[in-house]
């Protein structure tokens, strides 16, 4: 047994290199089904299942990580799971304490990895001691910035993109932006994911065909990979295979998303040539100059307010981190984030 174990792990580790010939996906988004019927299929308490979920999304990112993916996101609680039981709820609910207390535990292999927690969706959502807990675990990785794993919890795209169009409605209101100002790009970098790059590959398990309200925004030239096993069952091999059509697809990907940055960079010139022949009425200045002011000026009031928002978001963790109890937080965490 162990020297077949032994082939297996070579034999992956020969089929890591191919693929690596090849292009590999910097982002990964998974959308882990398939928890409730593994248990069901294994005469298992639902708790057991989601618990082998979690045990197999760390198997996932040792993988990823072999075959040289730098960012994770998952689909870990949907906005729309608060409607199930409520003791399935509540399971998940401490099954998330734990692992992310469990991250905490991993303070080494999360610094030597360099790699950043972020907890995506309205966290104000969900209980007060775990929001305490998932302040700690982005409060520690926050500055990493070699590899990324992106927690999508208390989280639905709806709820997301009106979140976003919140924002740049207020930005309107305040003055930090114009109504003009407002394109896809904008509100793309209000979503909860602008300091990541769209994912290359989505991967869904448990055969389901269907997005299920996850990053539908970014999701426009991703890969979708539906696969017909149930996410405990996922194996490397099934990743493989996916990093496979991943590639089949890649130039013809490429191709549309370069095509679409040339349309949004010719709305957006048009854009500001309306604006600027709109202020030019009774003005004689060069057009070409004053179409240059105006970009610079818009480019500079965008992002100001995009880093209002991203301040926005980092305070309200940095807030709950703050008023943790001293037996959560050590005195010198918190001196640490005073001194930021």
């Amino acid at each position: 047994m162990q020297l077949w174990a032994s082939v297996k792990s070579w034999i992956g580790g020969f089929c890591n290199e191919v693929l690596k010939v090849g292009p590999i996906p910097r982002h990964i988004a998974v959308i882990m089904d398939g928890n409730r019927r593994f248990a069901k299929k294994k005469s298992l308490e639902r708790s057991e299942g989601h618990l082998k979920g979690f045990d197999k999304l760390l198997e996932t990112l040792e993988w990823c990580q072999e075959l040289g993916v730098t960012e994770v996101t998952v689909y870990a609680f949907s906005i729309e799971n608060f409607s199930r039981s409520q003791e399935e709820v509540d399971g998940l609910m401490e099954l998330a304490r734990q692992k992310f207390t469990h991250f905490m535990q991993e303070r080494d292999m999360i610094e030597r990895n360099g790699l950043c927690i972020r907890v995506i969706g309205n966290v104000s959502l969900l209980p007060k001691d775990l929001q305490d807990v998932i302040s700690q675990v982005v409060h520690m990785t926050k500055h990493h910035n070699r590899t990324f794993l992106n927690v999508c919890f208390a989280y639905t795209s709806r709820d997301e993109i009106c979140c976003a169009m919140r924002e740049l409605a207020q930005g309107v209101q305040m003055g930090h932006i114009k109504e003009s100002d407002i394109s896809e790009t904008l509100l793309s970098q209000c979503l909860y994911t602008n300091k990541s790059p769209d994912p290359d590959l989505i991967l869904r398990t448990s055969g389901e065909v269907r997005l299920s309200d996850f990053l539908l925004w970014q999701s426009t030239f991703s890969v979708l990979s539906f696969i017909k096993v149930l996410w405990p069952e996922f194996t490397d091999w099934d990743l493989r295979a996916a990093v496979v059509y991943y590639q089949k697809n890649y130039d013809a990907i490429q191709a549309a998303r370069r095509t679409k940055e040339l349309e949004l960079a010719e709305v957006q010139r048009q854009s500001d040539y309306a604006c600027v022949q709109k202020e030019m009425a009774q003005d004689t200045a060069c057009p070409q100059e004053r179409l240059q002011q105006y970009e610079l000026h818009r480019q500079e009031r965008t992002r100001n307010f995009v880093s209002i928002i991203d301040t926005k978001r980092e305070k309200f963790f940095d807030d709950i981190y703050q008023n943790l109890p001293v037996s959560l937080c050590t005195q010198s965490s918190k001196k640490d984030l005073q001194s930021l």
